[in-house]
């Protein structure tokens, strides 16, 4: 449902924003972001702004008037975290890259805009829903020194695979999301402006790392999957720690009480799109 709802949506701006389409290239803009994207999980002890690693945004902004906007954003990116010198002997670690499409609403606080009465900076909220992909995946040390990553969703490492645990089903890569945060903007001039927000993801998975419940054992693991071998390796990495030891199964692996997040850190620069598309309008007018 709340895919459809996001569809429908999407399919909704454009005729939303034609509706309005007065001086609709003057309201527009075309928004570049970079930052930071961070993991709240299992693996890094529920602190927000550990371990950054990159994220890059893309998007089409509607000014609706100088309080709210409308804003269709792209965003690609990776998470990543583990454990290090961790009190349970778990020795887990991951990284992923998130695709993700967002339909967002924004208020400011101040009248916002190029008027008199207008202010040249504000600070906003924003929030909207989104769908975004993710793809849990482990390193596994290659004999030549080399470093491989493994996809972890296929291999079932808390059980997924095996018939002796039904209730553990296969978790979608494709999932949705709802997006919120606050920002700053400043208007730099008619056609540039400037904007640094901090965002929140808040999803319905545990599984951004691959890391929710108990551990199954290897036995479980060999049976689970053709590449039983390697979930059963990558499920339990604690002999790389303490060499021969495992963690019997029913072993606490995860905090399935607590859904993952991610959350995102960026600057901005929007480009109005008058600027990048006005002399096709005024080649119109002298037609």
């Amino acid at each position: 449902m709340a895919v459809r709802l996001l569809i429908t949506a999407l399919l909704l701006l454009p005729a939303m924003a034609w509706g309005q389409r007065q001086d609709l290239l003057a309201r527009s803009e075309l928004t570049l972001g970079g930052g930071g994207m961070f993991y709240i999980g299992d693996l890094n002890d529920q602190s927000a702004l550990t371990m950054p690693q990159w994220g890059a945004s893309v998007g089409w902004k509607v000014r609706l008037d100088n309080r709210w906007a409308l804003r269709l954003q792209g965003t690609y990116g990776r998470i990543a975290s583990g454990d290090k010198d961790c009190i349970e002997l778990r020795n887990l670690r991951f990284r992923s890259d998130i695709l993700e499409v967002a339909l967002l609403g924004e208020f400011n606080f101040a009248p916002f805009g190029n008027g008199p009465k207008e202010k040249k900076w504000t600070p906003y909220v924003f929030g909207g829903v989104a769908v975004y992909h993710f793809n849990p995946m482990a390193p596994v040390r290659e004999s030549d020194g080399t470093t491989r990553w493994v996809a972890l969703q296929p291999l079932g490492t808390e059980g997924q695979y095996n018939h002796n645990f039904p209730d553990r089903k296969p978790y979608p890569l494709t999932q949705v999301c709802v997006p919120f945060g606050v920002g700053v903007k400043w208007r730099l001039s008619k056609h540039f402006s400037l904007a640094a927000e901090y965002g929140f993801r808040k999803t319905w998975t545990d599984y951004l790392d691959d890391v929710s419940t108990t551990y199954v054992g290897s036995a479980a693991l060999l049976a689970g999957t053709s590449d039983g071998a390697q979930a059963a390796m990558l499920a339990d990495r604690s002999n790389e720690v303490v060499p021969e030891f495992q963690n019997a199964p029913g072993i606490k692996r995860g905090d399935d009480s607590l859904d993952d997040m991610y959350s995102y850190l960026k600057v901005s620069l929007g480009i109005s799109l008058e600027t990048l598309f006005g002399w096709m309008r005024s080649k119109k007018c002298r037609n």
